[in-house]
């Protein structure tokens, strides 16, 4: 246990670092991609990941997906509200711009 718990700390402490590194590397217009861009791309798609890499933000439909059980739950949501002939527009008009 106090070996998991001092790993914690160690990559706690290393994302201290890494993180502002990568916030300013986005905001010089290099896109964001890294860590975030993989997890985007491989847990939600490639449509998901590559929305991440234009400055787009992962809606919380898609973060609750793969969440064990509850998922399918979210992923039937999705499906009725896309067979309802929903757009990307529509959800950005309702969710806004910063998702869609």
């Amino acid at each position: 246990m106090k070996k998991w718990i001092a790993s914690l700390m160690i990559v706690l402490f290393v994302m201290m670092f890494i993180a502002p590194a990568a916030d300013a590397a986005a905001s010089k217009g290099q896109g964001r991609g890294g860590f975030m861009g993989f997890i985007a791309g491989c847990c939600f798609g490639i449509r998901a990941g590559n929305a991440y890499n234009e400055g787009k933000e992962i809606h919380f439909r898609e973060w609750c997906t793969i969440i064990p059980y509850v998922g399918v739950v979210f992923s039937i949501w999705n499906g009725i509200t896309i067979a309802g002939g929903t757009t990307t527009a529509g959800l950005a008009s309702q969710y806004g711009a910063t998702y869609y």
